[in-house]
């Protein structure tokens, strides 16, 4: 493969993004665009990143049944075609299950969870008719490890790695594949405004970035990249994934750091 053909990679496809406004979504919407698709981003705002101008935004609410649908059909209008889908749109919640209310736990699950599913039967009727249908769905770190403080935001994300599969096995003989992508904590406008919220950002970003093994935040793009590589016709057989892009927070159980002393420290 040479970089032309990278390119063009998603060459005459047309993409829907929910939830692109910002973050991982907008960071999808470039990285598809840059490779040949037609991106539309459905969200309840316009994007204000100036290199955006030529990605197309339709005003969405998952939150509402026909507000997504009428999305869909408009796009379908404009575009002639829906061929991918990534169902990025999602809201956060801290706390235990003692602290969030019944009305905040069904918003977060209507949200984050019925909202995947109003887009994604929105839009089968089209993916039904593409030659390279794809789903992704953003799931998170928190669909199989438990973190605290984020029981209904956990909870969520569990149901979506659960529903991605579902879907991949209701669908698979329509011709669409779905897979979703499990972030880390990764360094968004969101989390950025989480950390201001906090006592000491300062202190609360090194501690999420010691909790994931590489030390770091994952940035946007990377879960981009792997956003990328599942809608990709290139990858026609893969099916029923999820994706962890999470600094190994996954798959690795590194010993902790031995503790320095002023005594070793300057050894």
């Amino acid at each position: 493969m040479n970089a032309q053909d990278e390119v063009g990679e998603f060459d005459g496809l047309v993409a829907c993004i929910t939830g692109g406004s910002s973050g991982i979504g907008l960071a999808t919407a470039h990285a598809l665009a840059g490779r040949g698709a037609r991106v539309e981003l459905l969200d309840l705002r316009a994007p204000a990143d100036p290199a955006a101008a030529r990605i197309g935004h339709t005003r969405c609410d998952v939150g509402d049944r026909d507000s997504v649908h009428a999305a869909v059909a408009e796009v379908a209008a404009r575009q002639h075609r829906i061929d991918i889908v990534i169902a990025n749109a999602g809201i956060g919640a801290q706390g235990t299950v003692e602290d969030n209310s019944d009305d905040e736990w069904l918003h977060v699950l209507d949200i984050n969870v019925v909202g995947v599913a109003r887009t994604v039967a929105a839009a089968l009727p089209h993916l039904r008719n593409s030659p390279a249908a794809a789903v992704v769905v953003t799931c998170s770190i928190a669909s199989w490890a438990g973190l605290p403080r984020r029981a209904v935001y956990s909870a969520s994300k569990g149901a979506l790695y659960a529903l991605t599969l579902a879907m991949a096995a209701d669908h698979l003989k329509d011709g669409i594949r779905v897979n979703g992508v499990a972030p880390g904590t990764a360094d968004t406008p969101w989390v950025a405004r989480l950390l201001d919220a906090a006592r000491d950002p300062a202190l609360e970003r090194a501690a999420l970035e010691r909790r994931q093994p590489m030390g770091r935040l994952v940035t946007a793009d990377e879960v981009a990249h792997a956003i990328a590589y599942l809608a990709s016709p290139r990858s026609g057989s893969t099916t029923g994934t999820i994706i962890a892009v999470d600094g190994g927070m996954l798959g690795l159980r590194l010993p902790p750091e031995p503790r320095q002393t002023l005594e070793t420290r300057f050894r």
